[in-house]
């Protein structure tokens, strides 16, 4: 089931027609119940039910056929918390269960793209709201909507106060629009300058990466080094790189700094990008790349700052 994606924006778009909800700070999650059993969708298309233990079996509730498009987040404090969230996403099946019971996670709807089996997906935005409301309200928690304003005063009060609660912007869409699956058809304010990015490889050890090699989303493919890691970050790049492997690239497209596994050791770099003071840096590529939040920056500021990874991906 591909996603709506959405496009960032620097000011909150004011027109007639428009729709505005918080976005959640958590991870994009597609509940689909067909009649049999409840499956849980990352936005990569992965599979990832048994994380998420009580939230599959409070989507029982749902009549079969029923495919909602959502945000999955862990409530802390009273506020959201993305970290909780990462433990819950990367808990094995039986340390899920624990979990479950301690750090609860909540399901915040913002679509629904099937109804008793019927795709509902090509109806205005408007419609599908309304069918959202009428089959989540008599459920309640942990299954719940989005709220959604039209007036565009309440959504820049919105704006102002909700990251208190951990909120982090807002998404809006047109009431007209059917769902825009696969493409960036709705638009995203951000209280920061954060955006993702591609993890195109990585240096240092694959026990200790130091920084990320990092392609920003400005239209310029030049591949960027990042400011140095948190040992936290070291942990979570290990891992997921780990998982992933060096980039697989056929002997004949591989220069004397990418030589494979069988004429290098596995710990070697394989490639080389220029860093912002450092001049020629050798790094690990990655296949698939990694995507991470960062700090805009451009080749004339400092390197950008990681702020997490993306692994709901």
């Amino acid at each position: 089931m591909r996603v709506a994606l959405a496009a960032a924006v620097r000011d909150l778009p004011r027109a007639a027609g428009l729709a505005y909800e918080p976005k959640f700070d958590g991870h994009r999650l597609v509940v689909v119940r067909s009649a049999a059993e409840v499956s849980l969708q990352a936005r990569s298309g992965r599979i990832v039910t048994s994380a998420f233990p009580d939230l599959a079996t409070a989507a029982l509730q749902l009549p079969a056929g029923t495919v909602l498009d959502g945000e999955v987040v862990v409530w802390h404090a009273g506020r959201t918390d993305f970290a909780l969230v990462q433990r819950r996403a990367a808990a094995t099946a039986a340390r899920a269960a624990v979990l479950a019971q301690s750090l609860p996670a909540s399901y915040a709807a913002f679509d629904v793209l099937e109804l008793a089996g019927l795709d509902v997906r090509a109806r205005p935005y408007e419609r599908r709201r309304a069918l959202l409301v009428d089959l989540l309200l008599p459920l309640g928690p942990p299954l719940q909507p989005v709220p959604m304003t039209t007036d565009p005063e309440l959504a820049a009060t919105w704006y102002e106060t909700l990251p208190a609660s951990g909120i982090e912007g807002l998404v809006v869409k047109r009431l007209d629009q059917a769902y825009p699956a696969g493409r960036r058809g709705w638009q995203k304010l951000r209280h920061t300058d954060v955006r993702d990015a591609a993890v195109v490889g990585y240096t240092g050890t694959p026990r200790r990466p130091l920084a990320l090699v990092l392609v920003l989303p400005t239209g310029d493919e030049t591949p960027l080094v990042s400011s140095p890691l948190t040992a936290a970050l070291r942990r979570e790049v290990a891992e997921a790189a780990a998982a992933r492997g060096p980039a697989a690239r056929g002997p004949a497209e591989r220069g004397p700094a990418e030589r494979g596994p069988a004429e290098r050791g596995p710990a070697e770099p394989r490639a080389t990008v220029t860093a912002i003071g450092l001049g020629e840096v050798p790094y690990h590529p990655l296949d698939p790349p990694l995507t991470a939040e960062v700090r805009h920056a451009s080749a004339r500021h400092p390197p950008p700052e990681v702020i997490r990874l993306r692994t709901d991906l």
